[in-house]
This record gives structure tokens, C-alpha cells and sequence, in this order.
């Protein structure tokens, strides 16, 4: 980032971000309107008494206000049913879904698109521009499959970097400056930066920042037949990983599935001087008692951006609906900014219309602007059925060098090759 930009043009520039990771923004909705069998018409003589909506876990409070504004404005009412998003949400829908008992609207996590969407149990949306226009460029993205829209985005995450303000004073611009901090404070258990990068999603920032790649985009798709997790840039990004291993910086005991609960555990106790996590660890940190500050990931060595994995949460409209037209009516209506700012404010899930980046309720929360930053050099997760085949492999990998066990090169060669012949073992028509 320049340094003549201010806070604010920095979180501006989230909202173009991304174009060439995904489909056309025009051609997609275009795409569109040719193949989606929905009319979006929603006259009385097809309106129904209700919509049943699936929200995520403990999140649903704010769509009391937002199901009775709905229901004042169209005389439908809305029935809200609470779904765990990231692991339950798509079995129930498939199991729900055919039984005629499932929802007209679900919210799931983008990199679930594309298997759910091949098939059938989410509708392809015929969106006006003018609605898509309420959302950044990379978050309408990464509602596309196969360059169709498939949702309407709720929020976004990407990890970030946070620190405890009683051990670091601020956060250092870059990741040189981070590793000589931490090879003066790591003694005694105590740390001085901990990320999990054995771990793929994590690890991706750094293979990324030094131009390794999952899928290479073709011609507004991703080819999965076009492997970059053992290019130059690939290797070099895990042997800066090997790096912090080598040098003692990262304990053992945040290697394979209990890392994640060592790190916050560290993190918590005050041992941890700054993490790279997501917003999803902020509260715990805060209930800990850790004065937190977050800010975008520092720039590596090369002096590019750490190219973090981007989740976007999205809103869509079950294939099994016998109210396809209204169920996107209801999503439009529940995207748009008074009642995405009103459902921040009470999740903190980081919102992506573009109107609200400089609304006081996310300016000024430092999480929110740090997600917000650090999401202009992001990269949204492959949605792509392929991408399932990468995470074991890629963490088998990892988990080799950092132990290791095995160098970056022949670790990596032997991921793309475990990937590609999962790939065509099970993906191949």
C-alpha cells in the first residue's frame, strides 16, 4: 500500500479488487438473464403466505426487524429457521431440499457454489445491475459458478493480523520487521508471531504472495487442469515458511489438527505477541482479556502482499423452491445497505456493500477496516468442485517441510501429483 493513500482510499480500493479472479461482471449477468428459466415477476397471483429463510447459528436476531419490514411491504411472512452454515447447512438442504420441507433462501459459504449448484439444489439469480452494483467486485465474483450468479453476498472474511498491544506497541508494516521482533521475544514459551502454516488456508497468503496459484483463470473460469501449487513462486513461498520452522520461531505444538486451539491458547494466555488469524477469533481474544489491535498482514520479503484465502458468505435461493421469484425478491431485499450495516452491528461479520465502507459503524471498528484492507489483495477460494481434492494433499505437504521431513520442492510436486490424479480420478466426465 503507498503511503500517500489515506485508511480510507485503502479500504476503497477493496471494492475493485479481484476482477481477474472470476468471470465478467457484465458477461455474468448477461449469462444470466439468457439461462436462468426464473421470471423474476412477483405479482399477487403467485405470492405466497411465507418464506422460510435458513440463517447461520446465533445469527439470525436481525432478521426479526427485517422479516417484519418485508412482510409490511409484500404481505409475505418470513419464517426463520437456524442452520450451522459451514458444515450442516449444505447436508440439510440436500436432504431437506428434494423432501419438500427444506428453505426458499439458505446462506452458505462461496467455496460450496459450484458442488451444490451442479446439483441443483441452488437456483441461478436473474439480478438487475443496479443491485449488483451495491457490492464490491470480488464478492459478486465469488457468487459466480461457471459464469452464473448463484447468490447475492452477506459478508466476507480473510485472516488478518492481530496483536496484543501490552507486547507489541504497533504492528509492523513489514514481515522482515515481524521476524526480527520475533527472533528477540521468542524465549521462555513466549513468542513473538505464530500463524498456522501447515495448514493450506493460512499458508496459501505467503505460496500466493510469491505467485504460486491453485487454478489458473481461463477464459473467465477456473481450469483445474492448470495447477500453480508447484511453480517457482510456490516453492519460493514455502520455503519462507520453512524459514520461520527452521529458525525456532514456531513451536511443534501447533502443527497438524490441535494448532489451532495451541495457537489461541498461547495467544490468550499472553504468551503471543501477534497471530495472523480471522475476524472469526476476535471475540475470544477480547473475552481473554487481550487489549487487540488488527491490522491488514504485513508485506513479505519480496515486498508483495500476503495473498490471503477470502471467504464470502452469500445468500441463495434453494433449487427445490416453489417460490424461486419472491425468494430472490427477499434476497435483494435483505442485501441492501440499511439492513446489511443493521445485520454488522449486530454479527460483525464484515458486510461488502460499497456504500458502507465508509459508514462510522465500520470505519471506525479497527477489525472491520482491517478485513476490509487486507481484502483489496485477497484472493477468493476456488468454488470449483476440483478444489476439494486440494486441501489433503496441500496440508500432507506442508506438514512434511515443516517437520522436516521433506523439502519444499519434491513436498510440493508430490501434492500437484496426489491433486491431479484425484482430479481425474473423480471429476472427469
Amino acid at each position: 500500500m503507498k503511503k500517500s493513500l489515506s485508511l480510507l482510499m485503502v479500504v476503497m480500493l477493496v471494492l475493485g479488487a479481484l476482477a481477474a479472479c472470476g468471470p465478467n461482471r457484465e458477461e455474468s449477468t448477461n449469462n444470466n438473464a439468457e439461462n436462468n428459466n426464473t421470471d423474476a415477476t412477483t405479482d399477487d397471483a403467485n405470492k405466497p403466505e411465507k418464506l422460510v429463510v435458513w440463517e447461520d447459528n446465533d445469527k439470525s436476531g436481525w432478521l426479526d426487524e427485517v422479516g417484519k419490514a418485508f412482510e409490511e411491504e409484500h404481505g409475505i411472512a418470513i419464517e426463520v429457521k437456524e442452520v450451522e452454515m459451514a458444515t450442516k447447512m449444505k447436508e440439510q438442504i440436500r436432504l431437506d431440499g428434494p423432501a419438500g420441507t427444506g428453505p426458499d433462501v439458505l446462506t452458505l459459504p462461496h467455496d460450496q457454489i459450484g458442488e451444490l449448484a451442479l446439483a441443483g439444489h441452488i437456483a441461478e439469480l436473474n439480478v438487475d445491475q443496479e443491485v449488483l452494483d451495491r457490492f464490491s467486485e470480488s464478492s459478486i465474483l465469488a457468487q459466480n459458478y461457471d459464469g452464473n450468479l448463484y447468490g447475492l453476498p452477506k459478508s466476507s472474511e480473510t485472516p488478518v493480523f492481530i496483536y496484543n498491544k501490552a507486547l507489541m506497541e504497533t504492528a509492523p508494516a513489514t514481515m522482515d520487521e515481524v521476524n526480527s521482533f520475533a527472533k528477540d521475544f521468542t524465549k521462555d514459551g513466549n513468542y513473538g508471531f505464530l500463524a498456522l502454516w501447515d495448514n493450506f488456508y493460512f499458508a496459501y497468503a505467503p505460496i500466493g504472495g510469491y505467485g504460486g496459484y491453485v487454478f489458473a483463470e481461463d477464459g473467465g473460469a477456473l481450469n483445474p487442469q492448470d495447477l500453480g501449487l508447484n511453480n517457482e513462486g510456490a516453492v519460493e513461498g514455502t520455503e519462507y515458511i520453512q524459514k520461520w520452522y527452521e529458525e525456532g520461531l514456531f513451536p511443534n505444538g501447533i502443527i497438524g489438527e490441535n494448532g489451532g486451539s495451541a495457537l489461541d491458547g498461547l495467544f490468550n494466555e499472553g504468551k503471543v505477541a501477534a497471530v495472523m488469524n480471522g475476524p472469526w477469533s476476535f471475540q475470544s481474544y477480547k473475552d481473554a482479556g487481550i487489549d487487540i489491535g488488527v491490522t491488514a498482514m504485513p508485506k513479505l520479503p519480496n515486498g508483495e502482499p500476503m495473498k490471503t484465502f477470502m471467504g464470502v458468505k452469500g445468500w441463495h435461493v434453494s433449487g427445490y423452491s416453489k417460490n424461486k421469484e419472491w425468494a430472490q425478491k427477499f434476497v435483494e431485499f435483505i442485501t441492501q445497505d440499511e439492513y446489511a450495516k443493521l445485520r454488522f452491528e449486530q454479527t460483525f461479520e464484515v458486510p461488502t456493500n460499497v456504500s458502507l465502507v465508509d459508514d462510522p459503524a465500520i470505519a471506525e471498528n479497527e477489525g472491520a477496516k482491517a478485513v476490509a484492507e487486507q481484502s483489496q489483495y485477497a484472493v477468493p477460494m476456488p468454488n470449483i468442485p476440483e478444489m476439494g481434492e486440494v486441501w489433503g494433499p496441500m496440508a500432507d505437504s506442508l506438514q512434511t517441510v515443516v517437520t522436516g521431513k521433506q523439502e519444499p520442492k519434491a513436498a510440493l510436486d508430490a501434492a500437484v501429483d496426489q491433486i491431479s490424479q484425484n482430479i481425474e480420478a473423480n471429476h472427469s466426465n
